[in-house]
């Protein structure tokens, strides 16, 4: 169910905003699907009138409009819409106006231009290029009264906003806007202004003849004739916008006049040509043999189980869900019969669905429609026939065959305690069954209510307890903990999913592979350094004769079969367990003595580090790629790389992963020999690491940000060759500098080889630093910011012997 708030807030209009209005709405089961505004934000379009449009002298398809804008001179533009003309008024963007965003996701900005070398200020614009609709044949055209100049949002009422609710079947009084505003009435308390139904003027004494052979299909038939309308009027803009802002596009002014008071009040009805009616009309079921075909052009065969509306020749109309070809209204139509009817839900329910279609009438039809109104519909929809079409109407004629019995029902309030799961008392039972309307008579703790005749789903006390919670509000309930202890296995929030850390590496450019746990024994004397693997006593194969201690062999083999068959590139990783021998681990329900089995994840990238492309350098991956990669799994953590050995990694090329105090793995690229032993093209790099570390996800925690600039110093420090990085950041954080943030490496110089370079002997490098220091209370001073520079410097020069260069 969709349409405008501003048709709601006509019938009920709450001080809330509309985003509290839907939060209520859904609070109350009335779910709110979709809360979204007519129109994008655009601005400075405004109503403009076609003066004058001449041909364009350089261009044929193009005109060039005088166009009053309400200031003054008329501006002048190029316009290539096929509707443009002379007296329509039309938006009109202004220089400077920004128009909804387009595919690029940018607005649109109207400048001062020449097309075609006629100068052009400002544009015509379209429902399309306003994003109103999807309609581009010409230019929207506005109401003849809409006022020169005046902003278009606010002459089309763009600011509003459209609701879309997700109604479930026990809701069917809420199929209109106005059953809603009387949910919104009851929920808050603000005003409803219920709508009036005066009589029409009776001129005529015309009746059409109705009988109801099948009181089992309808209860009740109301009906009226009118003589002498215009089918060709033009439906109003307003009505027209109402119906667009409920999904609904506008058909013919009787069409569109039904469906308005569908969507008002949820009544379906229907229009027939009154001239097309052989004799009279018989509501019954339908006979085997007979067809109908139906608006929508389909022609179907009925029976006995599908009521239809017939006159004394043929069917004309499926009983409830959608009229018939032979007797709708056209252009030719000057003579109608308007309808409504009750039908009982029952009869409704399902026929749609034989046909393989559904409509709007049948949806509201098989919930239940309220049958005490028939007549007041059909004087609303008489008064705007005439007041659109014109024309003479004829007496009411209301037949009631059988009609719903309200059965009261009975709510015990120590029931409705016990089962909503908090304490009530009578007096809250009442007020929230009153505050919706419904008459009731109160009991020793009971409430009795006889349902009004739009609430078919009012039937056992179940009903009355879920509208009692609804109004008391669920947001009302205490929180219970359950009587039964429940041992949930639920996951720290510190720690992710297996699956969050494939997505990540996904998201890296990585591959996942699957592979066996049984691998050749020569991996892991090779790759992993493992002499005595686990040996299986009855392999699969030969090739698979121990089990895995790492995940880097798997990784390799799959790596080279993707090579032999021309794979520039390849990025992959796997997620899996491995096999130790451990003397120290005991036999339980999920462990073997003496194996360990810890669980690892482990990429490898080989080939160019990005697919083909002109922007950047072809290049292979390398360690720091890989370096990369390892920190962004382990983010917001960061990890200490420290040189390492692998048996599967470069000696000069590996670093151990350090987390937390403790090796985690190792990160590297694969060793020469093992390069060229597995003939590869080029060396791989890859890492390993153990996944419960990975696993790890510490909860953010709140850290102010500071008032206070930060300062940054650079630092241009020269150490002998043999200094690592990670020795001269060790040294800056041992200096305990209380205000230092961070410390970042961004240049490292050598001179070239035999060159002489002042300040910097053959055998040194110059590292440039940047020290980022803050104070959370106060702005640093220059004293204070020189004295931790002089410390930290002092920390360098004692720790890595380094010197500030000249």
């Amino acid at each position: 169910m969709q349409f405008p708030e501003s048709w709601l807030r006509s019938f009920c209009n709450p001080p809330l905003t509309s985003q509290q209005l839907a939060d209520t709405l859904t609070m109350a089961g009335l779910e709110v699907e979709e809360l979204r505004p007519v129109a994008p934000p655009f601005t400075r379009v405004v109503v403009g009138e076609i003066k004058s449009a001449v041909q364009h002298p350089n261009a044929d398809r193009l005109r060039v409009c005088e166009v009053d804008v309400g200031q003054g001179a008329p501006l002048n533009i190029v316009c290539g819409a096929p509707n443009a003309r002379v007296g329509i008024k039309v938006p009109c963007a202004l220089v400077g106006a920004e128009l909804p965003p387009g595919e690029d996701g940018k607005p649109f900005a109207i400048k001062l231009g020449k097309l075609r070398g006629v100068e052009s200020q400002g544009m015509l614009c379209s429902a399309r290029e306003l994003q109103l609709s999807d309609s581009h044949e010409g230019l929207l055209e506005l109401a003849a009264d809409a006022v020169v100049g005046r902003d278009i949002r606010e002459q089309l009422a763009l600011d509003d906003m459209l609701f879309t609710l997700k109604l479930t079947p026990n809701l069917a009084h809420c199929l209109s806007v106005y059953g809603i505003a009387r949910e919104v009435a009851a929920i808050t308390g603000a005003p409803l202004q219920a709508p009036s139904f005066s009589a029409a003027p009776v001129s005529l004494d015309d009746r059409l003849p109705v009988r109801i052979e099948a009181p089992d299909l309808c209860g009740r038939f109301s009906g009226r004739v009118v003589r002498g309308v215009n089918t060709q009027a033009q439906t109003p803009a307003w009505m027209v916008d109402r119906l667009a802002r409920c999904g609904q596009r506008s058909v013919t002014a009787l069409v569109d006049i039904s469906n308005y008071v569908m969507f008002e009040l949820g009544r379906p009805s229907h229009i027939f040509d009154l001239d097309k009616i052989h004799g009279g009309l018989q509501v019954r079921w339908g006979r085997e043999g007979e067809t109908l075909k139906l608006l929508n052009g389909n022609t179907i065969a009925v029976d006995a189980g599908v009521g239809v509306i017939a006159d004394d020749q043929a069917v004309e109309s499926l009983a409830g869900i959608m009229g018939g070809d032979a007797t709708a209204v056209s252009d030719d139509t000057e003579n109608i019969y308007i309808e409504a009817a009750f039908w009982w839900p029952k009869a409704v329910a399902g026929r749609s669905r034989r046909y393989n279609f559904s409509t709007d009438a049948g949806h509201r039809f098989e919930r239940g429609v309220d049958p005490s109104t028939t007549v007041e519909h059909i004087e609303r929809i008489t008064q705007l026939v005439l007041e659109i079409c014109g024309g003479q109407a004829g007496p009411m004629d209301d037949r009631v065959a059988r009609l719903p019995e309200a059965k009261p029902v009975t709510l015990r309030v120590a029931r409705a305690a016990k089962v909503i799961g908090m304490p009530l008392t009578q007096a809250q039972c009442v007020g929230a069954l009153r505050r919706l309307g419904l008459a009731l008579h109160e009991g020793e703790g009971t409430v009795t209510v006889t349902p009004p005749p739009y609430r078919f789903d009012l039937q056992i006390e179940e009903d009355l307890i879920e509208e009692v919670v609804r109004l008391v509000g669920y947001e009302q309930l205490p929180t219970t903990p359950p009587l039964a202890p429940i041992t949930a296995k639920l996951r720290p929030e510190a720690r992710r999913g297996a699956f969050a850390v494939r997505r990540q590496l996904a998201q890296l450019g990585y591959q996942e592979t699957i592979n066996f746990s049984f691998v050749e024994e020569r991996w892991e004397r090779e790759l992993a350094g493992n002499a005595d693997p686990i040996q299986l006593l009855n392999p699969i194969a030969s090739q698979m004769s121990v089990m895995r201690s790492s995940l880097i062999g798997s990784l390799v083999a799959v790596c080279k079969f993707n090579l032999d068959r021309r794979a520039e590139r390849v990025r992959l990783f796997e997620i899996g367990r491995v096999f130790r021998k451990d003397a120290g681990v005991a036999d339980s329900d999920t462990t073997v003595a003496g194996f360990d089995q810890p669980m690892r994840v482990a990429g490898l990238a080989g080939g160019p580090l990005n697919a083909l492309q002109w922007g950047e350098s072809d290049r292979g991956a390398d360690f720091f790629d890989a370096k990369g990669d390892v920190e962004a799994l382990l983010a917001p953590r960061r990890a200490e790389f420290r040189a390492a050995e692998h048996p599967a990694m470069h000696p000069g090329r590996c670093a151990a992963v350090w987390l937390d105090g403790r090796c985690i793995g190792h990160v590297g690229e694969l060793h020469p020999r093992w390069r060229q032993a597995y003939e590869l093209p080029q060396a791989p790099v890859l890492f390993e690491l153990e996944l419960d570390a990975v696993l790890a996800w510490p909860v953010p925690t709140f850290r102010a940000v500071s008032r206070h600039q930060p300062v940054q110093r650079d630092l241009a420090l020269v150490v002998d060759e043999t200094v690592s990085h990670d020795a001269v950041m060790a040294a800056i954080r041992a200096a305990s500098n209380p205000w230092l943030q961070d410390a970042v490496l961004f240049d490292v110089y050598r001179p070239k080889k035999g060159a002489t370079v002042p300040g910097l002997a053959e055998h040194e490098k110059s590292l440039a630093v940047r020290l980022v220091m803050n104070r959370e209370d106060a702005t640093l001073a220059d004293e204070q910011i020189e004295a931790a520079v002089q410390q930290t410097l002092a920390s360098l020069q004692q720790r890595v012997k380094a010197r500030l260069r000249a």
